[in-house]
């Protein structure tokens, strides 16, 4: 009765186990046939392009925010107080020197004029007639001199209107474009009263620009930057003129002053400057697309031959230095003459097998 009890249960057993056995030869006959076939199967090629790095000679570059202005630039505020009477302020005029801007009303100071005038006419005539008297004795050197100083006062005199005069008539101090104003005639202007500015129409315009104390111990006048407006413009050429002899204590920065000779953008407008720092230096140059970024940092795939002789990419981390149109400046990482994956440089992995076409010299010298 008991052996009968245990005949299902191990007849059950052996079962799983038999089924158990027969996966597990199914299982390592399929996993050495899939083997089999991969192993037969080529290893993925990759196609990219190349090119070789090369070697220049680069200086380091500083960056810097700045601003244009005129080479002469004002603004034009009223000596004096007075009513304006005439106005010739169109916003964006240019008007050449000396033209009339502002007139204010001088018709008092005209009228003291003629009667200083008048006075001063007496006068000579009063001296005309001293000086032939004392020619024949009949008055004295200090007669003479008396009479002499009174035509002298009157010709202050006049000489005092006519100043008061023409500081009541503002007029352009040199070729100028006209900003905006607010000036009519009639109205009345205390002293010192702000009209308008003018901005010099030079053949060229001023560029500040603020830099660290190590970078402008190192500029000279007449160093050359490079100053662009946007990016869609090309840099514009200018030139150091003057660097500022103190350091802001605040910032630690210098102001540097350049010029550009020719057109330039509209004073007040921001601009980027870009300068040289330091002396030249040995670096390579491989194309733009070359570089590739990952988690680790700036790395190119550097292409050579393996044991077998098959060529295949090798991850390099590499230093940048500066971006020259569509050219990468490595400071380190990589040297001049090896080749490097550039068109396509994206699909590879570090020991991808690689199909390399043509390689080409990475650019002009620079």
């Amino acid at each position: 009765m008991n052996a009968r009890r245990w005949i299902a249960p191990a007849l059950l057993l052996g079962a799983l186990a038999a089924t158990a056995a027969g996966l597990a030869l199914w299982k390592s006959s399929a996993n050495r046939a899939a083997a089999a076939a991969a192993a037969s199967q080529p290893e993925p090629v990759e196609s990219v392009g190349s090119a070789l790095a090369r070697e220049l000679q680069h200086r380091g570059a500083a960056s810097a925010i700045g601003t244009v202005h005129a080479l002469r630039s004002v603004q034009l505020r009223n000596e004096v107080a007075g009513t304006v009477r005439e106005v010739a302020l169109k916003p964006g005029a240019v008007v050449e020197a000396g033209t009339v801007l502002v007139a204010l009303d001088v018709a008092v100071e005209q009228a003291e004029l003629k009667a200083q005038q008048a006075q001063a006419a007496l006068a000579q005539s009063m001296l005309d007639r001293a000086q032939r008297m004392n020619e024949q004795r009949a008055i004295s050197q200090s007669e003479l001199d008396r009479v002499k100083a009174e035509r002298d006062v009157a010709l202050a005199q006049i000489a005092r209107s006519q100043a008061l005069i023409a500081r009541k008539t503002l007029r352009a101090p040199f070729r100028a474009r006209i900003g905006i104003a607010d000036v009519h005639p009639g109205q009345f202007l205390q002293e010192g009263t702000e009209l308008t500015t003018l901005q010099g129409v030079d053949d060229g315009a001023h560029v500040d620009f603020a830099v660290s104390q190590q970078v402008a111990a190192g500029l000279n006048a007449g160093d050359s930057v490079q100053v662009q407006a946007g990016d869609e413009t090309a840099p514009l050429e200018a030139r150091i003129v003057a660097i500022d002899a103190r350091v802001d204590p605040s910032t630690r920065n210098a102001l540097v002053r350049a010029r550009i000779d020719g057109a330039a953008p509209a004073p007040g407008a921001s601009v980027r400057v870009r300068l040289a720092v330091g002396g030249a230096r040995a670096a390579v140059a491989v194309p733009a697309s070359a570089l590739r970024k990952g988690p680790a940092g700036d790395h190119v795939f550097v292409l050579a031959a393996d044991a077998q002789g098959q060529v295949r990419a090798q991850q390099r981390k590499v230093q940048v230095a500066a971006l020259l149109g569509e050219e990468v400046v490595l400071e380190s990482g990589l040297s001049a003459g090896e080749r490097v994956a550039a068109a396509g440089s994206f699909k590879l992995r570090d020991a991808a097998l690689v199909a390399v076409a043509e390689p080409a010299s990475a650019g002009g010298t620079r």
